[in-house]
């Protein structure tokens, strides 16, 4: 064998650890017969991190495994996940570095017997199970969220206890959750869920199934515990948005009030979750389950309608709260990009996929590849079903990390994204330029540029933020241009420019004096005449009584037709 690595014992820990948290015990058995029966071939770990051999089984089968990343590693076989061939291979290298092989071959079981006997202990105790052994600093490249679900049974398992469904055995299996993987969470969690009909999609139907989950569960761990009940309301989550998961043919149903009720709940609860650290020092094993936890939100993503978007949000929050924060390099999110692109480029669906687009921009963005981003958010926003919200985690990242300039550059260029965005939407961008001009105060003109762009959409916005800065002459003039009605303001609302720059408001009331009076109807008389008495206030204030004495006589001269018109002027006592 070709070797320059030494497996130090954190390596072997960790080694060990994998093992038992993404191969099942029957994988690892026949993996190790294999071994014995030095089926394993030209075995290299050039360069270190990475062992390659072949394996002969049915045929010669090429096994690629990275250290550390099982779940990114290979076998040419048709089995999917972790095989008896990588096993072998994981085993024979063991061999050449000295370690005992039969530990390996053992993960599964031995993990299964401790996690059985602490937990027992901890009911007993009422204390609390240990989560696992060993540890590894910071994330790997594991990022597959691995199918062991796909796996289980593929070698004939059984497991007649735990798909039984009895409450014995469910208990029983329960005692095993500190060493299932995340798919095996799932399997366990569809026996323990109640059995009536899932097409109940309520916030009451929610509440029993998560109790149901919970009620069996054993005592956990802090990290192992957060984890294990976040997946559970993911479960949940998934039986309440699409009570046909699992039927082949079935499609998503439309989700009812009661059902958008429960999704809520549920979608605030997770949410929740993810915002709050795991305790990674302690249970630094729990970063499997991190991973794993990407692979699934990935997967129901990529698969959900597009109507909904029930789990892109989700997907995000958990790379800013739990995965960023602990990465040790990039490598992480170029294996992401990879995985993302390999799911896009096996589409058959031709039209584009927002949800897709916008991981994949997210991906290029967070290694600050951001034309290739915005490249991609502007082909997102091209089909139906993009979610013009989700460019907030692009604008918070940018603000939270003070990147400033990245940030002008990232609102200039998604501005035109907003196309059709509710107010509520534009707030979100309109407060981010707040940010970004506080950071970069010589961007404030690219600001009042990029909201002009978007009237009359941003009519509102635009509008308050021109009182906020005291720019009243801009203020007036869009109100003039886009005919507003003084009538439509409350007096509260015009009293900055009556104090600052009461002038400016003299066209304003003049212009709907007369338009009030082309409307020619007894209504629009007394309108005219009512805002004659603030014009007539403005000009005390700015000291120019005489100019509103000359206005009101060239007034009256000049409608001195309009009968019903002069009434309401002697009735307001403008007139004799």
């Amino acid at each position: 064998m070709e070797s320059r690595h030494i497996l130090d014992d954190a390596g072997w820990d960790r080694l060990i650890q994998d093992a038992a948290y993404y191969f099942d015990d029957l994988a690892l058995k026949r993996g190790f017969q294999y071994y014995k029966q030095k089926r394993v071939i030209g075995l290299k770990a050039v360069p270190p991190g990475l062992v390659t051999a072949f394996v002969d089984g049915t045929e010669r089968y090429s096994v690629e495994i990275v250290l550390g990343a099982i779940s990114i590693s290979s076998c040419s076989c048709p089995v999917p996940g972790p095989c008896k061939h990588m096993a072998a291979v994981l085993m024979n290298y063991a061999e050449t570095e000295r370690r005992p092989v039969p530990l390996l071959a053992n993960a599964k079981s031995s993990a299964q017997a401790r996690a059985a006997i602490s937990s027992a202990r901890a009911e007993q105790a009422g204390g609390s199970a240990d989560g696992g052994a060993g540890s590894s600093p910071g994330f790997s490249t594991n990022v597959h969220g691995t199918d062991h679900a796909a796996r289980a049974g593929r070698h004939g398992e059984t497991n007649d206890g735990f798909r039984s469904g009895s409450r014995e055995s469910l208990n029983e299996r329960g005692r095993l959750i500190p060493v299932m993987n995340v798919a095996e969470w799932h399997e366990w969690f569809a026996q323990c869920i109640p059995g009536q009909a899932k097409d109940t999609r309520n916030p009451r139907y929610a509440q029993e199934a998560l109790a149901s989950i919970l009620r069996i569960k054993p005592p956990l761990p802090p990290g192992l515990e957060k984890l294990f009940v976040l997946h559970a309301r993911l479960f949940v989550l998934k039986q309440v948005t699409h009570p046909s998961a699992g039927r082949s043919g079935a499609s998503a149903p439309s989700l009812g009030y009661y059902t958008h009720i429960a999704v809520t709940e549920l979608q605030d609860e997770i949410e929740r979750a993810l915002q709050t650290p795991l305790p990674l020092v302690s249970e630094p094993e729990q970063r499997n389950r991190i991973m794993d936890t990407l692979g699934y939100l990935r997967q129901e993503l990529l698969a959900e309608p597009r109507e909904q978007g029930f789990y892109s949000g989700l997907y995000y929050l958990l790379w800013r709260q739990w995965i960023i924060p602990e990465m040790p390099d990039s490598s992480l999110l170029k294996e992401e990009l990879r995985r993302l692109e390999q799911e896009e480029a096996n589409r058959t669906d031709a039209s584009p996929r927002p949800a897709s687009l916008t991981a994949l921009a997210w991906m290029h963005f967070l290694q600050s590849e951001d034309d290739q981003a915005l490249s991609l958010l502007r082909e997102a926003a091209e089909g139906p079903g993009f979610r013009p919200e989700r460019l907030d985690m692009f604008w918070d990242y940018l603000s939270e990390a003070g990147e400033s300039q990245r940030l002008v550059n990232w609102l200039t260029g998604t501005g035109e994204l907003l196309a059709g965005q509710r107010r509520n939407g534009l707030e979100s961008y309109a407060r981010f330029w707040e940010e970004a001009v506080r950071l970069l105060p010589e961007s404030e003109p690219l600001m009042w540029r990029e909201l002009a762009a978007m009237l009359p959409l941003s009519g509102g916005i635009y509008e308050e933020k021109l009182l906020e800065r005291g720019r009243w002459r801009e203020w007036m003039d869009y109100q003039l241009s886009s005919g507003k009605d003084p009538a439509n303001f409350r007096v509260r609302d015009l009293q900055p420019l009556e104090k600052n720059a009461p002038e400016l408001l003299l066209p304003f009331y003049h212009q709907a004096v007369e338009r009030y009076v082309l409307e020619k109807n007894r209504s629009s008389y007394k309108a005219a005449v009512k805002l004659l008495k603030r014009l007539n206030k403005l000009y005390k204030k700015i000291k120019a009584d005489d100019r509103f004495e000359r206005f009101l006589e060239s007034f009256t001269a000049r409608h001195s037709r309009l009968r019903a018109l002069q009434e309401e002027l002697r009735k307001g006592k403008w007139t004799p």
